[in-house]
Order: structure tokens, then C-alpha cells, then sequence
């Protein structure tokens, strides 16, 4: 396995390439562009990359369902840590080109609704069709194959273009979230502001099933993040589920929520427990009475004494 080497959601000039730039062990790693989220993560999968950047979740378009399932499904793989960037898109087109002169018009899929708005109002009548990346929209203005393309302003220079316009995003304060990927491991330690991602599977499709997995969650006082659906693959009405809580698997609390998990559900998938991006232990909600380790421990206790006629 190459230790050095990080694959990225490429080409050169990606959003996901200026997130993973934002990471201080970025500067002695040989990083890697790669075609898709797949090829990134089986360069992970095959010993070809210590770690794979990605992105998760969009504040505006929510989960990225690329990532979701490829970390879902295959040879388990496990998120380390999280960066959020924020977003905002620029309108890069060849040299002279005016807004007059655009008929067409490319980027990611996940970026035309966090700019569907301004398209409207300012190319109405505008072509617009999907590329890989955002960056690869620019490779592809650049080839004269489209008009403009909406990618990150710093990619203007990778690929020869220049930014007609700047800051557009329909929602203020946008912004991406990508996760480091590596293989298994032992989780770092807690920092009192974690995250842990599992994926849950449906044993069968009965009334309250959902709610017997969110129940885990809720009677130990772990906060759910983020709850999306996914389908299997295996016929239509059959999912599993991808969720993200508040805390560290080895905080009594999650620990206790995802033994319950196991018990009753046909699979569950660990995907890591890492530092939130942006939160310190400062500015992590206080836990509910009865959820905290102390809480737990002295429970324990007072279960084994009753068990050994101590009570």
C-alpha cells in the first residue's frame, strides 16, 4: 500500500481537490485525481492509496448518493475524519465569450440545483448538460465541446478559462462535506465532538421497522445527524438506511445504541467515529439526564450488585 498517496474526485481543480488542500497532512502526500468516487475509493480497496477524499452530503441537495453507496456496498472501508467547505460557483468560460454568446452550459449534477435559480434569470435559455466534476465541465469548455461550465473559480487557470462571473449560489452559506476514507481500523480516540456513521439493513418491510432502529437511538440520548435512504438493489422496497449520529462508538451511549442494533437488524455496517468538522467540545449540546458514561457505569454497578445479592 502506498502510504503517501491520497485519491481525490478529480480532475485537477475539483472542489474536492480544494478540500482536501485544507488538510495539513496534504502537503507531504502525493494526492491523485481519479475519474469517479468509485475509482477513488478502489484505489483505497486495492492498496493503491492510504486514503480517498470524497464528498457526503450537500447543504442544498443533501447526501451525495455516489459516495453513500459505494461505502454501503464492496470490501468495507472506514471514514477517519470530515472537512466542510463552503460553496460557491463561478461561470468559467474561453476568452471573449459573453453571456450572449452561451447556449450551453455544464457542471456536476449536484451543482445545477444550487445554481438553477441564477440560470434562470441570467440563461433561460441555456442547454444544460451533466459532466463527471466540476472540473471536467471546465476540461470540456476548454475543448469547446460546451459553452461555459459552473465549477470553482480556481479552476479558471487549470484549464485556461476565465471567470465571467463570480459567487453565484442560490442559497446563501452553501456548502459541501467530504470524508478522508481509508480501511479499517481502530477508531482515534474521542474528542467530545464526534460523529459516527453506520449503515443499517431492514431484516423485513413491517409496520414500525424504522422506528425500531430510531428507538435505539433515542431511549440512550444519541442525536441522529442525518438519516437517508438507499436502495439495495435487491427489488424495489428494499433499503437500508445511512445514519449520522452524535458521539464516539466508545462513548457508553453509542456503544450501547449500536449493540441494540445488531440485535435487530440483519446487518449493520460501521463506517467510523471522527472529529466533527467546525465543533468543539465547547459547542456540543449537553446530554440528556441518564446518557452520560458516568450514568452508564454506575447503572452497571448497581446491576451487578443487585446480581451478587449486594443491593
Amino acid at each position: 500500500m502506498s502510504a503517501t498517496r491520497y485519491t481525490y474526485l478529480g480532475p485537477e481543480g475539483t472542489f474536492t481537490e480544494a478540500a482536501l488542500r485544507t488538510l495539513p497532512e496534504a502537503a507531504t502526500r502525493e494526492l491523485v485525481p481519479m475519474v469517479s468516487v468509485p475509482a477513488a475509493l478502489d484505489a483505497v480497496r486495492g492498496g493503491q492509496a492510504a486514503a480517498a477524499l470524497v464528498p457526503i452530503e450537500n447543504s442544498v441537495e443533501g447526501g451525495v448518493t455516489a459516495t453513500l453507496d459505494e461505502l454501503a456496498t464492496g470490501e468495507p472501508l472506514m471514514i477517519y475524519r470530515e472537512v466542510l467547505l463552503p460553496i460557491a460557483f463561478a461561470l468559467l468560460v474561453r476568452p471573449g465569450t459573453t453571456l450572449s454568446d452561451i447556449k450551453t452550459v455544464t457542471g456536476h449534477p449536484v451543482a445545477q440545483p444550487q445554481v438553477r435559480n441564477w440560470l434562470a434569470a441570467h440563461l433561460p435559455d441555456a442547454l444544460w448538460e451533466s459532466a463527471a466534476s466540476n472540473a471536467d465541465g471546465a476540461r470540456l469548455v476548454q475543448e469547446g465541446r460546451f459553452d461555459a461550465a459552473f465549477a470553482g473559480e480556481f479552476a479558471a487557470a487549470t484549464y485556461g478559462l476565465e471567470p465571467l462571473v463570480t459567487e453565484i449560489h442560490d442559497a446563501e452559506n452553501a456548502e459541501t462535506r467530504f470524508v478522508l476514507v481509508g480501511r479499517p481500523a481502530r477508531p482515534a480516540a474521542p474528542t467530545g465532538a464526534d460523529k459516527t456513521s453506520v449503515v443499517i439493513w431492514l431484516d423485513d418491510d413491517h409496520p414500525g421497522a424504522l422506528l425500531e432502529f430510531l428507538q435505539e437511538f433515542s431511549v440512550r440520548g444519541v442525536n441522529l445527524m442525518l438519516i437517508q435512504s438507499r436502495p439495495t438493489g435487491a427489488g424495489i422496497g428494499n433499503y437500508c438506511f445511512c445514519v449520522d449520529a452524535e458521539g464516539h462508538i466508545a462513548e457508553r451511549r453509542v456503544g450501547e445504541a449500536l449493540m441494540g442494533l445488531k440485535r435487530i437488524a440483519p446487518k449493520v455496517r460501521f463506517l467510523g467515529s471522527y472529529p466533527r468538522a467546525g465543533v468543539t467540545p465547547a459547542e456540543v449540546r449537553a446530554l440528556r439526564a441518564g446518557t452520560t458514561d458516568a450514568e452508564f457505569t454506575s447503572a452497571a454497578d448497581w446491576l451487578a450488585r443487585v446480581q451478587d445479592g449486594r443491593a
